[in-house]
């Protein structure tokens, strides 16, 4: 098997609490391991299957990975069921359909829609402002971020036109697309969406930047993976919540119809998910990236995710 052929899948497990606890490898054949998976089994527990075995496990083992027992691991993909030796879940329950929401529930999450459309439009600060004033939980997520930003600087943010200029349009943007995933306490998707979503967006961001696309198609990349799963979310057409944001043609096309250089890219990071070991192979071929490198991206993406949902909690 060729190099672009052995890339590494890991898949994030929930832990009994339904939150992202650790790491599964899934990976076949002889794949290309980047030093780096040393530095993300520090952090958060990674595994390798119980039947795995050879000089794959010896590698794996090396590099910080646990040999998963079998009672430990539980698959699900309709629920948050667990089996009392059960430690770890893994599976798409994530992407069951949505329990319905209050009705302040859902307005918090609209809201955080509708501030999406204002900063994707380049709305005018006093506008974003005033969205945020109607929304206490998005104005003290915002302001407690950035007041954690803005710590080393030595200062205190107490303004919302403040904490937008000290962000800035991107970082705002982007926080903003993480905060719809995270806004629901009672959605017991949330906190598995949310990573999932952020592995994902950063991959695709990280593989524009390698493929040699340029900064702003680096950002419609970040942006068309965090909205790919908007439909999942809210439960609804995927269409219908694009419609509303107005878009570009690239990022349009990517979301719905999986064409040109974007949708290329959200092709690849699905078929990672889903451990498509031919897929992979393919489109990292037609990009002509080296699975080394790919390999790379997910570690990085994956440590990108812990450092961000770890912020957003207030232990960062």
């Amino acid at each position: 098997m060729s190099e672009l052929a052995t890339p590494v899948f890991l898949k994030l497990l929930a832990n009994r609490q339904g939150k992202p606890g650790g790491l599964l490898f899934c990976g076949s054949g002889e794949p290309a391991l980047p030093v780096e998976l040393r530095e993300l089994a520090v952090k958060l527990p990674c595994f390798y299957r119980q039947q795995l075995d050879g000089q794959l496990a010896a590698g794996l083992a090396e590099l910080g990975f646990q040999r998963m027992q079998v009672a430990a691991l539980q698959r699900s993909d309709t629920e948050l069921a667990l089996q009392p030796e059960a430690l770890w879940v893994e599976g798409d329950w994530p992407l069951r359909a949505p329990a319905r929401s209050s009705v302040a529930q859902a307005a918090s999450r609209a809201t955080a829609l509708q501030l999406v459309q204002l900063v994707v439009n380049d709305a005018a600060t006093h506008e974003i402002e005033d969205i945020l004033r109607r929304d206490p939980t998005l104005s003290y997520q915002l302001l407690k971020l950035v007041n954690s930003l803005a710590m080393g600087a030595g200062r205190k943010v107490t303004s919302f036109s403040q904490a937008i200029l000290i962000l800035g349009r991107q970082q705002l943007r982007r926080w903003l697309n993480l905060m719809l995933f995270a806004a629901r306490s009672d959605d017991v998707r949330s906190p598995m969406l949310l990573a999932r979503v952020a592995v994902r967006a950063r991959t695709m961001e990280l593989l524009a930047r390698e493929t040699g696309l340029g900064k702003q198609v680096q950002e419609q990349a970040f942006m068309a993976g965090m909205f790919s799963l908007l439909g999942v979310l809210f439960g609804v057409p995927l269409g219908e919540l694009l419609a509303p944001l107005n878009l570009g043609d690239a990022t349009q096309r990517a979301l719905l119809a999986k064409s040109g250089e974007l949708g290329e890219l959200l092709a690849l990071v699905e078929a990672a998910e889903h451990s498509d070991l031919v897929a992979v192979a393919m489109g990292l071929e037609a990009l002509q990236l080296p699975a080394l490198e790919f390999n790379r991206m997910v570690v990085a993406a994956n440590l990108w995710m812990l450092e961000m949902t770890s912020e957003m909690s207030g232990h960062g």
